[in-house]
């Protein structure tokens, strides 16, 4: 697929079968997050990849508990998962000290979620799990997710295969300035 129309493709992904992706696949998808520039080649991420259920749903649980089922309108529908149930999800850590890491893992997280849309994968970048690594049980996930020392949550991104689809969003053109 072209890349300029995998770009234009590419959707935000939130209804997913429950088939697990191939590892084949899923292995390129990391490699594409692997090969993500980043400010001085630092690479400050780690990807911690999740296709347990049960941890997965323990995740989601501990967020909404640490948002409190005021904090999104989104966590009083009972049916709510803010992996939409997908079934493999990557947490991205990054380095704390380093001044770049939010926007290296962001550039990271891009490269998996177009690599996914170039192989049929669905996905949905997320950063509503960030609370789960703020509370009392947040040690204890970084700990089960492999977290290494002195790295934290930035950004996650969920893949599946995808059973919903919405249209593209519209272009803002008042967004660019040119400047001559």
């Amino acid at each position: 697929m072209d890349v300029l129309q995998t770009i234009s493709n590419r959707r935000s992904h939130r209804i997913y079968k429950e088939e697990q992706i191939p590892e084949d696949v899923l292995s390129a998808i990391l490699r594409a997050g692997l090969e993500a520039p980043s400010a001085r080649n630092h690479q400050p991420w780690h990807f911690s990849v999740v296709q347990n259920k049960d941890l997965i749903q323990e995740i989601h649980d501990e967020a909404a508990l640490v948002m409190g089922k005021g904090g999104s309108p989104r966590f009083a529908d009972p049916d709510f998962q803010i992996f939409y149930y997908a079934p493999t999800v990557v947490f991205i850590f990054g380095e704390k000290d380093f001044s770049w890491t939010e926007v290296d893992c962001g550039i990271a997280v891009e490269n998996m979620a177009l690599a996914a849309e170039g192989m049929g994968i669905g996905s949905v970048i997320l950063g509503l799990p960030k609370p789960a690594f703020r509370g009392q049980k947040a040690d204890e996930l970084r700990k089960r997710l492999e977290c290494p020392d002195r790295y934290d949550f930035v950004i996650a991104i969920a893949l599946g295969y995808a059973t919903d689809m919405k249209d593209a969003h519209g272009l803002r053109e008042e967004k660019i300035s040119r400047i001559k």
